[in-house]
């Protein structure tokens, strides 16, 4: 029976969930979008399941379509119950007159799910964000003071948690402070107990510490509806008596050739890649102006002509890494939409080429580049495994060499030939400078 069952409304924060439930000690798979019917015959044995969404940004009445169309998967797999996974910085919010899909997204859920009350934390200590007296905080600032005052499509210049979900709900809205969060998962009970009494339907509750979310997570055990970030996941697996352990990441063993793909423009992505280059493993950079001049296709082919004889030796990387200069000189040549989506699509067609040519261990780089080439490699449906570092899991996935993205199949006779895939999805802040070669060693 699925014990947990999580609907993140972008990439990273289903990562980060899968992650951080793996962690905990439970077997998590980790799908693109709402699957289309069953798990695949070898995925059955897990306890959780992490649906990625890409409605962050997304106006209400689309992001509440599809997280109950999520909504309906999971309970068609008997989920005991739902997490609703936001962003730790709570930015899905447009302007005034698109106050954010949170509040829409969370109604609707607790109407199809039949519950009159719920809990909320975003906080995300490991990120740095953390809740006070109901007040968001990144890197021990006021959300409202930080840069994320002025970002150019969710400017947070609220701190405060509370009004920020009034507005985007009709719902009662009270506090679990942090002087009962920091007590017990008794007291956030009681706390709980009194909000329900005096008919708040939703609670926000303070956390500063991943102690104070073991201790939230407890105090949840039994209710259909949760939600927060990715950090409160680290306090539900103990409620279904699952317990922290290596087995919870077991992948299939790995095999074939080993590559990079890395599409961060971080500047640790950049240390990365130096540090990866310095041990005298092969690296070739993607040029987007090439890109734009040539096409995605020609510069893919280019590159996994030159990686073809170097697999064969170990492993190699195709970045397009660039220092912040270079890349604003290159998004006022193409625009920073057509640039990104230019060399997005160039990498996803190098990680195929990639894999025709043998490549079955693959580190990815960048959320977008992982998003992108996981569609491009046809893969909706991942075994997370354990982490090369918080936030960097080794996934694993079935792939049929001579599948298409467009759906085309090579069959060997007449039957498909499945092979094992491992992909590690590193978003582009995460991991030491020796990721790249460290990753490998844990195959």
């Amino acid at each position: 029976m699925l014990k947990l069952g999580c609907i993140a409304d972008d990439f990273a924060s289903a990562l980060d969930l899968a992650n951080n439930l793996v962690t905990a000690g439970m077997r998590v798979v980790l799908t693109r979008g709402v699957p289309q019917g069953p798990l695949e015959r070898s995925l059955t044995d897990i306890d959780a399941v992490v649906i990625a969404l890409n409605t962050r940004y997304s106006a209400s009445a689309q992001a509440v379509v599809r997280a109950l169309n999520a909504l309906v998967w999971l309970k068609g797999a008997a989920a005991v119950q739902i997490y609703a996974a936001f962003s730790p910085t709570f930015d899905s919010r447009f302007n005034g007159e698109h106050p954010g899909n949170i509040g829409p997204v969370m109604d609707s859920l607790m109407t199809a799910l039949e519950t009159d009350f719920t809990v909320m934390c975003p906080a995300c200590p490991e990120q740095k964000c953390t809740v006070y007296k109901g007040h968001l905080f990144v890197d021990d600032v006021l959300i409202s003071q930080s840069a994320l005052q002025t970002h150019p499509i969710t400017p947070m210049a609220e701190s405060r948690l509370l009004p920020i979900l009034q507005a985007q709900t009709h719902r009662k809205i009270g506090r679990i402070d942090h002087d009962q969060v920091a007590d017990s998962s008794v007291s956030i009970q009681e706390r709980m107990a009194e909000l329900r009494l005096t008919e708040y339907e939703m609670a926000i509750a303070d956390a500063t510490s991943t102690d104070d979310l073991v201790r939230l997570g407890h105090a949840v055990k039994g209710m259909s509806l949760v939600a927060g970030s990715p950090g409160l996941a680290i306090g539900l697996p103990v409620n279904f008596d699952i317990l922290p352990s290596d087995d919870a990441g077991y992948l299939p063993p790995a095999g074939g050739y080993a590559a990079v793909v890395c599409g961060s423009s971080s500047v640790l992505a950049a240390e990365q890649v130096q540090h990866f280059h310095a041990q005298g493993h092969p690296a070739m950079a993607i040029d987007p102006l090439k890109v734009a001049k040539f096409g995605p296709t020609r510069v893919a082919q280019a590159a996994a002509a030159w990686a073809g004889p170097l697999l064969k030796r170990g492993p190699v990387m195709l970045y397009s890494t660039a220092n912040a200069e270079t890349v604003k000189s290159v998004q006022s040549l193409l625009g920073a939409e057509n640039a990104g989506h230019l060399v997005g699509q160039c990498l996803a067609e190098i990680a195929l080429a990639l894999v025709h040519t043998g490549v079955r261990r693959m580190v990815v780089a960048g959320t977008q580049t992982s998003q992108a080439c996981l569609k491009g490699l046809g893969v909706s449906q991942l075994r997370v495994g354990n982490q090369v570092d918080p936030g960097a899991p080794w996934c694993h996935a079935s792939f049929i060499p001579g599948v298409q993205p467009t759906g085309s199949t090579a069959t060997s006779g007449s039957r498909s030939v499945t092979e094992s895939l491992h992909v590690c999805l590193k978003p582009g802040n995460v991991g030491a400078d020796d990721f790249f070669t460290r990753a490998f060693s844990m195959l």
